[in-house]
């Protein structure tokens, strides 16, 4: 393990002060770090699939080895001490403690999660577990996936035995992370896996996976009474492109699929009138039974944001042919939003966290809050003295961080941040090209690296706030 000594040069300014027990954290999810997808009991899941089909993945890479975390969890909780932080955002592999999505529980698997919980508090570090990040197990899918209710009921026993094992540690439970992700990517364009698409499979399985939170926020309190629940959308700024009816419209229906969809039922145990409505040519929402609703709209303890770029949209000239995996908005075209962009595209522009946190405390006043991603990914080289000097990414956690705090002074109930991420790892369908960490990894000898964004952080985590 090599680590950096040389720290940016100390911060001039006035600092922007968070509040006392702020959580400052960094996240990761099994798929993308752990490795071992073979190992000690664990069974496929959808992602091992979708890596195996060629064209899928970029240069057909795979999360087989990936940072190779179930190995090296040690080294990397000892990173994490080192840049001083206070929480730690990971997800469970459900097909590592549920082989195959069955009845029985895998018991090496459930023993790797018990030594990383212990390790982490052992490191005066508050453990935050993720129990979905997208892998799903595959004979689940096989089954249907998330187009079949029952998954939502196998997901709510698998999330028992993780509450029972760990509840009395785990710090906040989030049931999901992004399921826009899960339904519209994974069966609504087949960009992610299980690469299926259908208009009405995307909205089926954002129904399911809600139901499956619910349920599973149910479960969690049933084993651990006071447990602290939360659920991880990527909620996002969505802006009309100019004050036209068409382009507010446009607006309208984006916010609906994207955000609303979600957060409606949750906390009002409603679907948006407006986005059934929009849907009804490819779907007639029969798939929602009596009593659904009450559970989905189990209360939550706070919500987790993720948050990255801001959506700018219009209504279109011409009907799209792509494979959007918005249902029904073939007449709604996007465009790229001013400003600087990251190595994934992305337009950097901190307003569209500021705007979403303030939207939430408006809406939903008291909801406790955490950003629970956020994040750039960017060309990182390794320089002859040995640094990773990501200026670029110092700048972009500088300015998510200042349109934070400029929230929480505004009167959002913010708890905490977690930097996406804490290790490079396995981007999905970008493979091992994109580098979101703030610790490199190199891939053929697992050497870890602090970057400089990670020295920078360990400044902001000690002196409670960034410079103005």
């Amino acid at each position: 393990m090599l680590t950096q000594t040389e720290e940016p040069a100390a911060a001039t300014r006035q600092t922007l002060q968070f509040p006392q027990g702020f959580w400052w954290g960094a996240a990761t999810a099994a798929y993308q770090i752990e490795g071992a997808v073979a190992e000690d009991g664990r069974t496929a899941s959808i992602w091992d699939t979708f890596c195996a089909t060629p064209g899928r993945v970029v240069d057909g890479h795979t999360g087989a080895v990936a940072a190779d975390h179930y190995h090296r969890y040690r080294d990397d909780v000892a990173l994490m001490r080192e840049i001083g932080l206070s929480a730690y955002r990971f997800s469970i592999s459900w097909p590592r403690i549920k082989p195959g999505g069955g009845p029985a529980v895998n018991q090496t698997g459930l023993a790797f999660y018990d030594r990383l919980v212990d390790e982490l508090l052992d490191a005066g570090i508050r453990p935050t577990a993720t129990l979905y990040h997208w892998d799903l197990p595959q004979e689940l899918e096989d089954r249907g996936g998330w187009l079949d209710r029952d998954t939502a009921h196998r997901f709510a026993e698998y999330a028992a035995v993780m509450a029972e094992k760990l509840g009395d540690r785990v710090k906040l439970w989030c049931t999901l992370n992004e399921p826009w992700c899960s339904a519209f990517l994974g069966y609504g364009s087949g960009h992610h896996a299980p690469a299926r698409t259908s208009a009405d499979g995307g909205l089926q399985a954002t129904h399911h996976l809600l139901l499956a939170h619910g349920l599973a926020t149910r479960a969690v309190r049933a084993a651990v009474p006071g447990a602290q629940v939360s659920i991880a959308l990527n909620q996002g700024a969505v802006r009309p492109l100019t004050g036209a009816d068409g382009d507010r419209d446009a607006a309208r229906r984006i916010d609906g699929l994207l955000n609303r969809i979600f957060l409606d039922p949750i906390m009002t145990g409603q679907y948006p009138a407006d986005v059934v409505a929009d849907t009804a040519s490819v779907s007639d929402w029969s798939f929602v039974r009596d009593g659904d609703l009450a559970v989905i709209a189990a209360p939550i303890d706070a919500l987790g944001v993720n948050y990255y770029a801001p959506d700018l949209v219009s209504a279109a000239t011409e009907l799209s042919e792509e494979n959007s995996p918005y249902p029904a908005t073939a007449d709604v075209a996007f465009h790229q939003t001013p400003g600087p962009r990251t190595e994934m595209g992305w337009t950097v522009d901190p307003t569209g966290l500021r705007d979403v946190l303030l939207r939430l405390h408006r809406d939903h006043p008291g909801l406790p809050l955490y950003v629970t991603e956020n994040g750039a990914a960017y060309v990182d080289e390794v320089d002859a003295e040995g640094r990773v000097r990501d200026t670029d990414r110092i700048e972009y956690l500088r300015l998510h961080l200042s349109a934070a705090h400029e929230a929480l002074t505004a009167g959002a109930d913010l708890r905490g941040y977690f930097v996406w991420s804490l290790l490079d790892n396995f981007e999905w369908a970008f493979g091992y090209g994109k580098r979101f960490g703030i610790v490199r990894v190199d891939y053929d000898t697992q050497q870890r690296i602090l970057k400089d964004s990670a020295l920078w952080y360990r400044e902001v985590i000690r002196a409670g706030g960034i410079a103005g």
